[in-house]
């Protein structure tokens, strides 16, 4: 249910400046995006998760200030990502 190792260094190579570029704002959304989308997947067979969905929500409102912060920071690359995740922006 989590990212293993190996996924989030390939969203860390594909989405960061180098290859130990964690912390950055665009690193943390895909890595957030593709954990939402898991949990997303979860909650469909498990209706009654509410500590799950709970998390989600943080997790979802978490990447909502993040993408805000980009767009306010980087347009071109809040652009960019939106279209490379294919999220609503």
């Amino acid at each position: 249910m989590s990212i293993n190792l190996k996924n989030k260094q390939e969203i860390v190579k594909e989405f960061g400046a180098n290859e130990k570029d964690t912390g950055s704002a665009a690193v943390q959304i895909a890595l957030m995006s593709k954990k939402i989308s898991e949990l997303t997947e979860h909650l469909k067979s498990n209706k009654k998760d509410f500590a799950t969905k709970r998390g989600l929500l943080m997790m979802v409102g978490r990447r909502k200030r993040l993408l805000s912060y980009l767009k306010d920071t980087n347009l071109e690359g809040y652009r960019e990502l939106v279209k490379k995740l294919g999220i609503r922006g």
